[in-house]
């Protein structure tokens, strides 16, 4: 079953055809008492498709619990997205709606191993003495 249409589908695979390096998504579900965790990994696995460099890993969050420590993943569904390195980059929950280009644009940013940010803010947070948390939020509308 397909959850893109065939447009978003061409999209997905136009955004995704510049990626230089291979990223994995570590994704945790479980099968009880997870609304939308067969809907996340099914999502995934159909981005991953549309890329050669795209890959994912399904886990088990109760079962494979050290992995999901390990990553720091705490809820479900969850997911890590690691590239080259880990850079630290988590989401929960279905990434659907606004989130979705959130996805699209985390494998980007990871297979490129480059922030984006500006040269001003690198500098400010190389000062940065101590590991820091920072948590996006984001509700359906």
């Amino acid at each position: 079953m397909t959850l893109l249409n065939k447009q978003i589908r061409k999209e997905v695979q136009a955004a995704l055809a510049d990626v230089d390096h291979p990223v994995t998504f570590k994704v945790f579900t479980q099968a009880a008492e997870c609304e939308y965790c067969e809907q996340t990994r099914e999502l995934v696995e159909e981005v991953a498709s549309l890329s050669d460099k795209v890959s994912v890993e399904v886990y088990d969050f109760a079962k494979d619990k050290a992995v999901a420590d390990s990553l720091g993943i705490d809820k479900v569904p969850g997911m890590a997205v690691i590239g080259k390195k880990d850079y630290g980059i988590r989401m929960f929950g279905i990434p659907s709606g606004y989130e979705f280009g959130s996805l699209i644009e985390s494998i980007r940013l990871v297979s490129q191993g480059d922030s984006g940010l500006a040269p001003e803010t690198k500098e400010m947070v190389s000062k940065l003495t101590k590991p820091i948390t920072i948590q996006v939020f984001g509700t359906p509308t």
